[in-house]
């Protein structure tokens, strides 16, 4: 079964992959959300649909001391709404420092300046991140 991966974040959703194993996570896209709208639902039930996911990890932002905060409560709402429209269960995973460490992997590939601060890629990067923290925590 495949797991798509979810960075909420207040501008851009970055979304990753597991292959079919659930062994390896990979970016797979940034979704736009403009502010004060809805999120891109519709586009990422293509993409869960596509890829034949059934399962959903959501990144949830907690605070350096460990405390959920109010962002952590919308992204729990979001992640709430993700699992009603692709009917598929949703898990959350601490995703503090991900972001920072996505930034940091893709600074280390060899990019040209401009692609590897394209804030596309680090969402998604740390959507793959989240993903994998996930996998590799779901083995028995």
């Amino acid at each position: 079964m495949r797991a798509l991966g979810v960075d909420f974040g207040e501008k851009r959703i970055g979304l990753a992959v597991s292959d079919p194993t659930g062994t390896l996570a990979s970016p797979l896209e940034t979704v736009t959300r403009r502010r004060g709208k809805r999120p891109p639902w519709r586009r990422m039930g293509e993409l869960a649909r596509a890829h034949e996911v059934g399962q959903a990890v959501v990144g949830l932002p907690l605070g350096l001391d460990g405390e959920e905060n109010e962002w952590c409560a919308e992204v729990r709402r979001l992640g709430s709404e993700l699992e009603r429209r692709l009917e598929i269960p949703v898990v959350y995973v601490d995703e503090r420092m991900t972001s920072v460490l996505a930034e940091q992997a893709i600074r280390s590939i060899g990019l040209k300046k401009s692609d590897r601060e394209e804030k596309g890629r680090i969402d998604a990067a740390a959507a793959a991140l989240i993903l994998q923290s996930w996998l590799d925590g779901a083995a028995p």
